[in-house]
């Protein structure tokens, strides 16, 4: 068997076998058909009512069907000192095929589940200060280069515009967890860019391969209490903000084995 030949069906294997064992995990959505899963509030994000400081949240979950098992989608929502109510901001691909935009604005609410997958806080910025990041990511979503453009892999996507947002508003520190896929895609064909933390930079050849280089300085998190400190270097991409997975995806199960059904509200 000569080279190109092992190569193929190495990313063969790499592509179709984990999409043949997500058949014998767990169904996140309990045998609920992804458009019919949860999409109510989760409650993560504070209550415009009792929570007057300005508030920027980034979640992730994991991401639809299959393609829950390589990756996660992230969105922004914020709402500046005072506001009733808060904007959330994200790339979509549904529709967008035939015409619809990628960027979306508040298709839902700033926290809800994702098609059944509750999200988690990756970053959580309140309080003096963050007024002036809200303006910058209003800017930053406006000047995204792919208004119109979306692909699952290597994008852009979700987590693309979601980094792009991280580089044009450095202060915000955001480091976006290792499987949010497409967050090394640079827009515009770009090589070289700013790390999505906004401590170094980064290397990407079109999301395919690349190195990051950053230092991630000590930045607040409210969800955590805690702060941290780390320097590295790593290869195409960053390590998630905690040392647990973000998304949990469940224990292996027997092929053919159905997980217990439950209510959905």
């Amino acid at each position: 068997m000569n080279f190109a030949t092992s190569f193929g069906l190495s990313l063969l294997a790499l592509f179709v076998l984990p999409v043949l064992v997500s058949g014998c995990l767990p169904d996140g959505r309990n045998g609920v058909p992804w458009y019919e899963a949860r999409r109510d509030p989760t409650g993560l994000a504070p209550d415009p009512a009792t929570t007057s400081e300005a508030v920027i949240q980034v979640y992730a979950a994991r991401a639809v069907s299959w393609r829950g098992i390589f990756s996660v989608h992230t969105w922004i929502a914020f709402k500046p000192t005072g506001a009733e109510r808060y904007t959330r901001y994200e790339v979509l691909g549904f529709g967008v095929a035939s015409g619809a935009p990628a960027v979306r604005v508040d298709r839902m609410g700033p926290d809800n589940y994702w098609f059944g997958a509750r999200p988690q806080i990756v970053l959580d910025r309140r309080g003096p200060g963050v007024d002036a990041m809200i303006d910058k990511i209003r800017a930053a979503v406006a000047s995204y280069p792919d208004p119109h453009e979306y692909r699952a892999w290597p994008g852009p996507n979700s987590s693309t515009f979601t980094a792009y947002i991280a580089r044009r508003v450095s202060e915000l520190g955001l480091d976006l967890p290792s499987n949010a896929v497409g967050k090394d895609f640079l827009p515009g064909g770009a090589i070289v860019a700013a790390a999505p933390s906004g401590t170094g930079f980064q290397v990407s050849l079109y999301g395919l391969a690349g190195v990051l280089l950053a230092v991630r300085t000590e930045y607040p998190r409210v969800q955590y209490r805690s702060r941290r400190r780390h320097a590295g270097a790593e290869a195409a991409g960053d390590r998630p903000a905690r040392a647990r997975p973000l998304i949990p995806f469940g224990t292996p199960k027997a092929c053919g084995e159905t997980a217990p059904s439950r209510s959905v509200s």
